[in-house]
């Protein structure tokens, strides 16, 4: 029977995916604290984090729910912010394809941005590892987070409003984000991918039910692949002279 479990790799990953635990925390958190305001029950709240395991997404939901907004449009808003989880699905099956199904249906669901951001440095810093060790460190990043993520959505459901706002603890959302982010910037098309997504963010926010994020989404991709076929066309071109 093939293994797929390597001891060093996985203590590695729980290793370096312990720090996110400062930011997980207050941003599930955070989430349980809006959810049971927006009219959740704790149950209904620890499911969604159960089920969605996706912050932003959630987030984008609970607001467009409050407002009112549609139900066709709660669902792409959220889906549109989970886009990126379909390319980092894309970029990690080259690395834990070959596992069996049932054991991608598990990566899949623990698939976040932690896990990812995590992996991919991993896998290209060494390019070497078995399929077995890649598939224990991607475990291991997400042990300390996961577990971390249910239990403070349920104690924000259960403490509620009991938590003074002096607190500020949405500081976790851009924190979280930037810290993962930051780091992937390598190339000039992530560069430009994400300097178009903020400004369309910015410049659409007039629009209704966050359909400004969506644009974003959308223009930050397109000048991605843009640029990076320009970049490819160029180094060809190179090559060839």
């Amino acid at each position: 029977m093939t293994s797929y479990y390597d001891r060093s790799s996985y203590l590695r990953g729980v290793r370096d995916g312990l720090p996110f635990i400062l930011v997980v925390s207050p941003f599930a958190l955070l989430f349980g604290v809006v959810a049971t305001e927006a009219g959740l029950t704790v149950f209904e709240t620890l499911t969604f984090s159960a089920v969605v395991i996706a912050g932003a997404a959630q987030f984008t939901a609970l607001q467009l729910m409050n407002d009112n907004a549609p139900t066709l449009v709660v669902i792409l808003s959220a889906l549109a912010v989970n886009l990126r989880m379909a390319m980092y699905s894309a970029s990690l099956t080259p690395h834990l394809g070959p596992l069996p199904f049932w054991r991608r249906a598990f990566v899949a669901y623990t698939l976040v941005d932690q896990s990812y951001a995590l992996s991919t440095l991993e896998f290209e810093k060494r390019p070497d590892m078995t399929l077995a060790e890649k598939t224990s460190y991607f475990f291991g990043v997400i042990t300390p987070v996961l577990p971390n993520w249910y239990l403070w959505s349920l104690v924000g459901a259960m403490v509620g409003q009991s938590i003074p706002p002096a607190l500020a603890l949405d500081f976790a959302v851009p924190i979280t984000f930037l810290a993962m982010i930051g780091p992937m910037l390598r190339t000039g098309a992530h560069v430009a991918a994400a300097f178009v997504s903020v400004a369309c963010a910015i410049g659409f926010a007039f629009l209704p039910w966050n359909l400004g994020l969506m644009v974003a989404g959308i223009a930050g991709m397109v000048t991605g692949a843009q640029v990076e076929l320009w970049m490819v066309r160029h180094a060809a071109k190179g090559d060839a002279q």
